[in-house]
């Protein structure tokens, strides 16, 4: 069971959209919140996959800095700690990060942090951009404190969240859970088939889809247990 449950994940979150209230307006805090939860998370499980490899390999730190290792590469000085550990020109420290990431994992991730001005030093002072980033590193976001469901629905809250305070619906910007039930229902995936979402966004639908899949499996191969 994840250490965080769903209602404290969404007000961890909500409190850091709290923070921005003045220097940004509400209908800005998607653009500087979501990529903050996913740098944190992406080195939260990046932290996570190192102690992993350390244990496999009897502490053996050459096999634990191996690529291979990892789902995403973190280059040097483009760790959250690394920013972390900043209290000048931390907006420029933050973008140096972002776009690093960015950059080592072409495939899955570039672009995916959008383009936040986090050097606009009017808007963005250090002392603000410390205490966002210090409340963000209250919280251990990796895959054994919070599953990756959970993720989805927490950022799916934001968003709901986000709508409301712009007077916006929030079926614009995401399909709510009941319709992606339904969908995944009538679809009813097995587990040798695969599901194109051209239109993913939050990838409610695709973690829906598998979780429902793993279910079926789960109830079949129990149904398969000779009974006494």
């Amino acid at each position: 069971m994840p250490i965080i449950s769903l209602s404290e994940l969404e007000q961890y979150l909500w409190s850091a959209a709290n923070i921005l209230r003045g220097p940004v307006e509400h209908s800005d805090f998607k653009t500087y919140i979501f990529p903050l939860l996913f740098f944190k998370r992406i080195s939260d499980v990046y932290d996570e996959e190192y102690q992993q490899a350390l244990e496999e390999s009897g502490e053996d730190i050459e096999y634990a800095h191996y690529a291979e290792n990892y789902r995403f590469q973190i280059p040097d000085g483009a760790h959250w700690k690394d920013v972390r550990e900043k209290t000048v020109n931390v907006g420029q420290a933050l973008s140096y990060a972002l776009r690093g990431i960015e950059k080592a994992n072409p495939d899955t991730l570039y672009g995916i942090f959008g383009d936040a001005q986090w050097t606009n030093k009017e808007r963005f002072s250090d002392g603000l951009l410390l205490q966002l980033i210090e409340h963000f590193s209250t919280v251990n976001l990796s895959n054994s404190n919070v599953e990756p469901d959970m993720a989805g629905q927490a950022y799916e809250y934001l968003i709901k969240k986000f709508a409301d305070i712009s007077k916006k619906k929030a079926g614009e910007f995401y399909t709510p859970r009941s319709v992606v039930r339904l969908m995944t229902l009538i679809l009813d995936p097995n587990e040798k088939e695969s599901i194109y979402d051209p239109a993913c966004g939050t990838g409610g639908m695709l973690l829906e889809a598998r979780a429902r899949r793993n279910r079926d499996t789960r109830r079949e191969r129990h149904s398969q247990i000779p009974r006494r």
